[in-house]
């Protein structure tokens, strides 16, 4: 191979390089992330699906959840719909994520 082919070459490389620094690995890290949070759901555990629904899981099964939106309220719902595990300690503090934020004086002008 001469130089000028292999010149020719690098750019290509390094963009494939980069994209795969960029793109490919970050992507791989969250679904790993995301695979370990699905897999370790417990039940008592507060989360987030997707659609932005909060609950308590009450049952686990293999591909499935029992999630409790509401007293008396339980959905069933895919494993792969949970985004994320709310923390226990942000309900104690009077801070409920199913409530919508309080408005202040300011949004209201």
């Amino acid at each position: 191979m001469s130089s000028g082919q292999l010149a020719q070459l690098l750019p290509l490389v390094l963009i494939i390089g980069v994209f795969w620094l960029f793109i490919l690995r970050p992507a791989r890290k969250r679904q790993r992330d995301a695979m370990a949070l699905q897999r370790g759901l417990e039940v008592g555990s507060r989360v987030m699906l997707t659609s932005g629904v909060y609950g308590t899981v009450l049952a686990v099964e293999d591909d499935t959840l029992q999630l409790e939106v509401a007293t008396g309220v339980a959905l069933t719902v895919d494993r792969h719909a949970v985004a994320r595990v709310v923390a226990t300690d942000t309900a104690a503090d009077g801070d409920d994520p199913t409530e919508p934020p309080a408005r202040t004086h300011d949004e209201d002008v």
